[in-house]
């Protein structure tokens, strides 16, 4: 039930590009595991706090209404922002801006690099929503607590893949993937808002 949520935060064009510009820093073997960090404990931070809400658990297996009041509101809130990332992507031809915080990366320590990606995990809308939508279908879920530790493991592992993959492929190949890395990253931000839309 989760695994769509944490797709959708595993595919957010801007934290993938901020990793992949880090990675060409001089400082890419902290920064890199040090943003990797910091979008673990993100993820980690937002699926624990509503998992905390108390009242997700339905009775006789059926979901309770604070489940589905919050599914409800978060299925809204992705749809005004969708619509909203659709309206106002650039045109075909139109030259793409790269947001204006990606100049400093390639000149950010461990410290910047972990606070940028928790930045990116609770404050960017889009995977808020996703994974207090995927907590609240964990924490609705009449499982015992070492399957939900598992399930939330899970989510974790899947929505963080997409930033892992760069960091440890980086940390093996070294310089020969840079290539690789750069064409996906001028991808990502060339496509960033059907991306973000879809």
């Amino acid at each position: 039930d989760v695994i769509g949520f944490a797709v959708g935060i595993a595919v957010s064009p801007v934290p993938i590009a901020a990793v992949i510009l880090m990675l060409f820093a001089s400082k890419a073997r902290v920064t890199g595991p040090s943003f990797l960090a910091g979008w673990l404990l993100g993820i980690t931070l937002v699926v624990t706090a509503v998992l905390l809400v108390p009242g997700l658990g339905g009775e006789s297996g059926e979901p309770s209404t604070t489940s589905g009041a919050i599914k409800g509101v978060l299925g809204l809130l992705l749809l005004v922002f969708a619509v909203r990332q659709w309206i106002t992507r650039p045109r075909p031809g139109d030259e793409t801006p790269t947001p204006k915080w990606m100049a400093g990366v390639d000149t950010m320590g461990g410290g910047g690099a972990a606070g940028l990606a928790l930045l990116l995990t609770v404050l960017n809308p889009k995977n808020l929503v996703l994974a207090a939508a995927a907590a609240t279908t964990i924490g609705a879920a009449e499982i015992s607590t070492g399957e939900t530790l598992l399930a939330v493991g899970l989510f974790i592992v899947l929505a963080s893949t997409t930033i892992a993959i760069p960091v440890v492929g980086y940390l093996i190949a070294g310089d020969r993937a840079r290539p690789a890395l750069d064409s996906t990253k001028d991808w990502m931000i060339q496509n960033n808002a059907a991306i973000m839309a879809v």
